[in-house]
């Protein structure tokens, strides 16, 4: 079995440390085979990771000389961006597609999940942080435009957080002054969700952190990737600089 994540820049200088949880959709062979029972258009979809995020984390960690980590695995398989108590943490259904491969998945079998993918992301994680003495935590996400049924999502980008708005505010309006831009407050999700990657790491820890929501249908290509990542870098620097933490 292969690490289920990937550290790059380990050695770079920054304060910043950036994550990308729903990097991949790769199945791991020790998961049904490597194959969840769907079709190559549905692991290519949204539901099974986040596309565009992981050139868009690449680009912007290059840009704040900063490391960052990326899951190596589906968020089907079992999502690192919850808690081990969430009941979203392992779908059987999402976005109006059966999971046929997590339907009978039981108590054990998400236990082994958890031992095998989601808890050592999250160890390496806390050690990357862990190395640096005074680290700001950034997670890179994409959203679908549209969910089926639904109406269009109209934001371009979207800072999401809970209590612990010293980062995001500042990034917000940052994010506003861009004519170009409709930017989600706490949109397209709310950032409060106990348990899941930022409130492990950034609200429990008091750390200084916030997640960043991008419209997959903006970052499809690596240059629209590399774009994004070149034009958050200043943004969050300039967040930063303003929230003095």
């Amino acid at each position: 079995m292969t690490a289920p994540f990937h550290i790059e820049g380990e050695g770079r200088r920054g304060r910043w440390v950036l994550t990308c949880d729903h990097a991949s959709n790769r199945v791991p062979p020790e998961v049904n085979g490597g194959d969840l029972g769907l079709s190559a258009a549905d692991m290519n979809r949204h539901i099974a990771y986040d596309p565009g995020a992981l050139g868009v984390t690449r680009a912007l960690a290059r840009a704040l000389d900063a490391p960052m980590i990326a899951s190596d695995f589906s968020r089907l398989v079992i999502d690192p961006n919850r808690g081990e108590d969430d009941p979203t943490l392992l779908m059987k259904l999402y976005d109006g597609t059966i999971i046929p491969a997590n339907r009978h998945a039981d108590a054990a079998e998400v236990e082994r999940r958890l031992r095998l993918y989601h808890r050592p992301y999250h160890t390496a994680l806390a050690g990357l942080l862990a190395a640096r003495p005074d680290p700001v935590l950034v997670a890179i996400h994409s959203f679908t435009k549209q969910f089926m049924g639904r109406p269009p999502r109209p934001w371009h980008v979207g800072v999401l957080y809970a209590g612990d708005t010293r980062l995001a505010l500042p990034l917000v309006a940052r994010l506003n002054a861009e004519p170009d831009l409709c930017v989600g407050d706490n949109q397209p999700y709310s950032g409060h969700l106990p348990g899941d990657s930022m409130y492990r790491h950034g609200v429990e820890p008091r750390r200084p952190h916030v997640l960043i929501e991008l419209r997959n249908d903006l970052i499809r290509t690596a240059a629209q990737q590399e774009a994004w990542g070149l034009r958050l870098a200043p943004m969050l620097d300039a967040a930063l600089t303003i929230a003095q933490v």
